[in-house]
C-alpha cells in the first residue's frame, strides 16, 4: 500500500526515533509499504518517520541511480552497482574521507534541492529485515543516501546542513510546503 509522505514542518521529522525488535507490530507490512511508497515517489531512500512511523528503520536502493545514469556519468562513483537494503536500529560507527558536495533533495521537502557536504565513506552497524546484525562500510553515492536516511531517524534534515543565509532564502518555500501549498505527483500529509 502506498503511504503518504510526511511533509516538512511535521514534528515527527524532528524526533530521534526509537529502536525496535522483531516483535514490532506489522513490521513486514510496514517495510513492504515503504518500498512501494519509495518507488511510487521516485525516491532512492525512505525513512520510517517520513511515513509517520517514529522507529529506527530506513531503506535505500542506490542501484537505481546507476541503472539510470547517463553515459557521461558512468564511472563517476566508486560504489557501482550500488546497494539495495533495509536498515533497522542503525548506528554509525565511523565516518572517513573528505566531505564532498552533492545536490540533495528529499521527498518530505519537495522541489528544493541544495548542495550538501558529506563524508566519502561510512561504517554503519545495522540489522536487516530478518534482524541479522551487520557492520558494513559504504562509500560514494550509496554512503550519501545512507547518511541522508540515517539523519531522518536522528531527527535531522538535509536543509540543516545549509548556511543560515541559504536557509533564510528558502524560508518562504519551506513555509509553503508545511502549509500544503505545493503540488507533487505523490501523496503527502501536511502538519495540522
Amino acid at each position: 500500500m502506498i503511504l503518504p509522505i510526511v511533509a516538512y514542518g511535521s514534528p515527527i521529522l524532528r524526533k530521534v526515533c526509537d529502536e525496535i525488535d522483531k516483535d514490532h507490530p506489522k513490521l513486514d507490512e510496514l517495510i513492504a509499504n515503504m518500498w512501494e511508497t519509495m518507488y511510487n515517489s521516485n525516491g532512492v531512500g525512505l525513512a520510517a518517520p517520513q511515513v509517520n512511523a517514529p522507529v529506527r528503520l530506513f531503506l535505500i536502493d542506490s542501484e537505481q541511480i546507476f541503472e539510470n545514469q547517463e553515459e557521461d556519468e558512468k564511472g563517476e562513483y566508486p560504489d557501482e552497482p550500488g546497494f539495495k537494503g533495509v536498515f533497522i536500529n542503525a548506528h554509525i560507527i565511523d565516518l572517513k574521507g573528505d566531505e564532498w558536495a552533492y545536490n540533495e533533495g528529499c521527498l518530505s521537502i519537495p522541489k528544493i534541492r541544495e548542495d550538501v557536504y558529506r563524508n566519502e565513506e561510512l561504517t554503519i552497524e545495522f540489522e536487516d529485515e530478518h534482524f541479522n546484525l551487520h557492520t558494513k562500510t559504504f562509500n560514494g553515492i550509496t554512503a550519501r543516501v545512507i547518511l541522508h536516511e540515517f539523519d531522518h531517524i536522528e531527527g535531522k534534515l538535509f536543509i540543516d546542513y545549509l548556511k543560515p543565509l541559504k536557509r533564510k532564502l528558502l524560508k518562504r518555500k519551506l513555509d509553503d510546503i508545511s502549509r500544503g501549498k505545493i503540488k507533487v505527483d505523490y501523496r503527502m500529509v501536511f502538519p495540522k
